[in-house]
């Protein structure tokens, strides 16, 4: 069981990301970082001195040079030394990571942050590093490829259908309209197919971008953020790499996540879900048990704005932050990693009560 004991209590105290675009050719990872540091730190009033761990996720994939993570520690500031560590992962890892670190007492504050630059190479190709290398990566199916067979398994099995997947396109970047960070926002056309089922409204836009969240634990959270968002319970689960093993309809580990994270213990009112692709939010939905009386996707989602390796970072933040804004009492975020909602990840957050 994976819930955070009561004597030991872990909130994300702040939030900040950047605004997410298609490209930042100007920039390099720490230029592009160094604003949304400066922006978390600045919401606790914290110094990098006060943080006492320090976490993030990235891709050398995506960077194209190996430990490329290094070069983002000069945005940090790693002198004197720090207490650091990394995963090859979405920040929303390097957050389990934190939040276990915490857990453990030896420290009462960690910064998580994330970041990931798809614009410079083709993005569909990386992503074919994380399939199996013997029997799948070598026919280079890309993850739009992979994503369109899960769709199409969807429409299949009578769970959805084009339309269908049109309208929560649509919703989802409706939505982000009031969101200024979102690279996507308002009516967008669903465009032609890229691989059917799919057309070019059901992807994700390809985009860079960075996030980072501050946790404390205790006290220490209520001294930083006028109302914390407590991370309740958090868990992350892992399918089969072989995708002729696994049912693409539906997401047992989610669902196990969420139970092992408390999410059916009584009702949320907000989720956000990291579903690149409009099909996969289908599944998400059905595996978590959301209803139409939950807030799905308030910020715009993937759909929005999806910087590899931080928008499930980015999930984890945009729900603490209604927690912060007093817009939410209980709220879900979830994040995935590898094809066709490999892993997951599901965290519930709760705000104390008003």
């Amino acid at each position: 069981m994976t819930s955070a004991p009561r004597d030991r209590e872990i909130a994300v105290v702040a939030f900040a990301q950047t605004a997410h675009r298609r490209t930042s050719e100007e920039l390099s990872e720490v230029e592009m970082l160094m604003p949304v540091l400066h922006e978390v730190l600045d919401r606790t009033g914290l110094k990098t001195a006060d943080i006492d761990f320090t976490c993030s996720g990235s891709s050398d994939y995506l960077a194209g040079r190996a430990f490329s993570f290094t070069l983002a520690l000069d945005g940090v500031g790693a002198w004197p030394p720090i207490s650091e560590s990394h995963v090859e992962m979405d920040g929303a890892w390097a957050l389990y990571e934190a939040w276990t670190k915490l857990l453990t007492g030896d420290a009462d504050t960690a910064l998580v942050y994330s970041y990931g630059k798809s614009s410079p190479g083709p993005v569909r190709d990386v992503l074919t590093r994380q399939l199996d290398p013997y029997y799948v990566a070598p026919l280079w199916p890309d993850s739009v490829a992979l994503a369109a067979l899960q769709a199409q398994a969807l429409i299949d099995a009578g769970d959805t259908d084009e339309p269908a997947l049109a309208a929560v396109a649509t919703r989802n970047r409706e939505a982000a309209s009031a969101n200024p960070h979102a690279q996507l926002k308002g009516a967008v056309a669903q465009g032609d197919y890229l691989v059917r089922p799919l057309r070019t409204g059901d992807c994700p836009p390809i985009g860079d971008g960075a996030a980072a969240v501050i946790l404390a634990a205790g006290d220490r959270a209520r001294e930083l953020c006028a109302r914390p968002a407590w991370i309740r319970g958090i868990d992350h689960r892992i399918e089969a790499h072989g995708l002729g093993v696994r049912d693409l309809t539906d997401s047992p580990s989610t669902r196990l996540a969420a139970e092992r994270a408390g999410a059916f213990e009584r009702p949320v009112d907000t989720a956000e879900l990291h579903a690149p692709f409009t099909a996969q939010e289908i599944v998400l939905r059905k595996a978590l048990r959301l209803d139409d009386g939950v807030h799905v996707n308030p910020s715009g989602g993937a759909l929005a704005a999806n910087p590899i390796m931080a928008a499930g970072l980015i999930r984890l933040g945009e729900a603490a932050a209604r927690i912060h804004r007093g817009e939410s009492d209980r709220a879900l975020a979830h994040a995935t990693s590898g094809p066709c909602l490999q892993q997951n990840l599901v965290a519930v957050l709760e705000g104390e009560p008003r």
